[in-house]
């Protein structure tokens, strides 16, 4: 089974001054402003940065759910961040790490049997594979 989702971006002038729009398929994004002021200079709208974290966060929070699932587990609630880096690196730039940070509420599970469970979600998520960034995950489990 293959699933199809859809992204788009327009863009229009140079990299400093020009401005551009992202949307979904979905329509949950639909001409999102974005640009090098937004992803340089912190003026308000979206960047790509931005979009793989909330992605990447969504993706984890999901595969972690599916495999405390088939656990026999149910989680109380799990909210994660995904810290992206953009580094200057040779001449460019590069995404270089994505720091997972998890607090995840799962009531009566044995710390051990989390730690492998959410372990294997970082491993296993499909945002994750995508990546040849360094993946770091800190997290938090309460009851």
């Amino acid at each position: 089974m293959t699933i199809h989702k859809k992204g788009s971006a327009h863009w229009e002038g140079d990299l400093k001054s020009g401005k551009g729009t992202v949307s979904t398929e979905s329509g949950a994004l639909k001409h999102n402003p974005y640009g090098f002021n937004t992803r340089f200079e912190g003026v308000a709208g979206t960047n790509p940065e931005e979009l793989i974290g909330a992605a990447h966060a969504a993706c984890f929070s999901m595969a972690l759910s599916l495999m405390l699932g088939e656990a026999g587990h149910t989680p109380a609630g799990i909210d994660t961040i995904a810290d992206v880096s953009l580094d200057k690196v040779d001449g460019g730039f590069a995404i270089t790490k994505i720091a997972l940070s998890s607090k995840v509420k799962v009531p009566g599970i044995d710390k051990s049997e989390f730690d492998k469970i959410i372990n294997k979600a970082k491993e296993g998520c499909p945002v994750s594979q995508l990546f040849k960034a360094n993946i770091t995950l800190d997290y938090e489990l309460s009851n």
